[in-house]
């Protein structure tokens, strides 16, 4: 009886690490800090959940946006949004045209929303339009 328990202690152990395994490897937010580091493009949202801030991987720049619900013609939509970068350093060498990209990336999930983005990147779009 006791070597019986002992074996679905077991199974259930490998089950259950097995599960943890697959969590890990398919979390996205793991997945954003990997494109970080790698410097590589990703966007990490749960667009089901407002209050939630999104994430934005750019060669090697982590952008974090605001997100702000309010009301359109026809329903409650995010309507605003507030981009910054973590860290400034990591601007050097990004252009006009990688904001209005990160700008058209995030108007694919949120069509309706107006995009601002705090300084010094608010800058860079005053002065070159």
């Amino acid at each position: 009886m006791a070597l019986l328990i002992i074996r679905f202690l077991i199974i259930a152990l490998i089950i259950y690490l097995f599960y943890k395994g697959v969590r890990f490897l398919t979390d996205p937010k793991r997945k954003l800090d990997e494109a970080y580091e790698k410097g590589e493009y990703y966007f990490y949202d749960d667009v089901k959940n407002v209050r939630k801030n999104f994430y934005i991987s750019y060669k090697g720049a982590l952008f974090e946006g605001e997100k702000y619900l309010g009301t359109t013609e026809n329903a409650f939509e995010v309507v605003s949004i507030f981009v910054w970068v973590h860290d400034t350093m990591k601007l050097h060498g990004l252009t006009k045209e990688d904001f209005l990209y990160l700008e058209k990336e995030i108007q694919l999930n949120y069509p309706t929303a107006k995009i601002n983005w705090k300084n010094p990147i608010e800058q860079l779009m005053k002065n070159e339009k």
